[in-house]
């Protein structure tokens, strides 16, 4: 992934971990249902599989991953049940 992609999710991710909104200026955010590792967006009549990486910030597990061509950025809180 390259670096500006990771810079984007983990400003992303800080900001969703330390306030709660999953919200940015600069790219769309999508908040998933808890414990989801991939997501699949239409685009027309295609779908594209983003599959979500898991980032562990401040003692909170969230997976989240960036799509290039929608400038989106899905997020997942892992809940504590999920094994």
């Amino acid at each position: 992934m390259p670096s500006e992609e990771k810079q984007i999710l983990l400003r992303v991710i800080e900001h969703f971990i330390r306030t709660g909104s999953a919200t940015d200026e600069q790219v769309k955010v999508t908040s998933l249902p808890d414990n989801k590792t991939s997501y699949v967006e239409q685009t027309g009549v295609d779908g594209r599989s983003i599959m979500l990486n898991e980032y562990n910030i401040e003692g909170k597990t969230v997976w989240a991953g960036y799509s290039t061509r929608s400038q989106t950025v899905y997020l997942s809180v892992k809940s504590k049940n999920y094994t």
